[in-house]
């Protein structure tokens, strides 16, 4: 895990299931510092045990605090989460925009922080008034409400990619022991299925052949077979076009 990550401060959390949901959040999303501000139904909670699902180390080394100040007296940087004007002058940011600010500051030594506010009523505005920014998602503004473990998901997913290697989603095909298909075994595998379906008749028009074999080419190049894959399908055409001649034979 990120020893820079931010800290998640719980302020006023109502149910040690939301706790425990939350923990798993974090983990999920290399965080690991949880501190807890007056939670409703006292510390330790086993009702957040049970719903952290082996997020325990988050669990067990959750700190808890009598204000909210208290809190966040060692940060330097701190976020707070709300859907709703406050009325504040105050930055606001998406959560990715404050998480690559928090990558820039954390690179820098800064000790970063998020507050969350209760399930029922969100962050007081004394407690926003901490802040530096707001962090808003740009959610259905019809319907924008979030429970606790989405809120930090959503923030520490955002604040996990950014620190991330590129995504490569080609990545999955190459693992193990198989290889994407070259396209000369992929021009292999259109010449005998073209040249069977020729045999069978499947092109009725000269005329729409040549748009009918690019429709299928492209059928096939879109997904990104292996090697395995080409043969298997070269099997299949095979086989089917021994039955079609036992068929035409009997």
């Amino acid at each position: 895990m990120d020893g820079g990550a931010p800290a998640i401060v719980l302020v006023d959390p109502q149910l040690g299931e939301n706790i425990g949901m939350v923990a798993r959040a974090m983990l999920n999303c290399g965080l690991s510092d949880l501190r807890l501000v007056r939670p409703r139904d006292g510390w330790p909670n086993p009702a957040a045990i049970s719903a952290a699902s082996g997020a325990l180390a988050v669990i067990e080394n959750a700190r808890l605090f009598e204000t909210t100040g208290e809190a966040v007296a060692d940060l330097h940087a701190v976020y707070a989460t709300t859907a709703r004007p406050r009325g504040m002058n105050k930055r606001v940011l998406t959560p990715r925009m404050a998480a690559a600010e928090m990558r820039v500051q954390t690179t820098a030594g800064t000790r970063c922080g998020i507050l969350f506010g209760k399930e029922s009523k969100g962050l007081h505005n004394d407690d926003i008034a901490l802040a530096d920014a707001v962090v808003n998602a740009p959610l259905n503004p019809a319907f924008c409400s979030l429970n606790l473990a989405q809120g930090v998901l959503l923030v520490g997913y955002e604040w996990h990619v950014a620190g991330a290697p590129a995504f490569e989603p080609s990545a999955f095909l190459t693992r193990g022991t198989r290889r994407l298909a070259t396209k000369e075994e992929l021009l292999g595998f259109f010449d005998h299925i073209e040249r069977e379906l020729d045999a069978c008749g499947f092109f009725t028009s000269a005329d729409k052949r040549p748009r009918m074999v690019r429709n299928l080419r492209n059928i096939f190049q879109r997904s990104q077979l292996t090697e395995q894959e080409v043969r298997t399908l070269r099997g299949v055409v095979a086989g089917l076009t021994r039955a079609w001649m036992k068929r035409k034979r009997a």
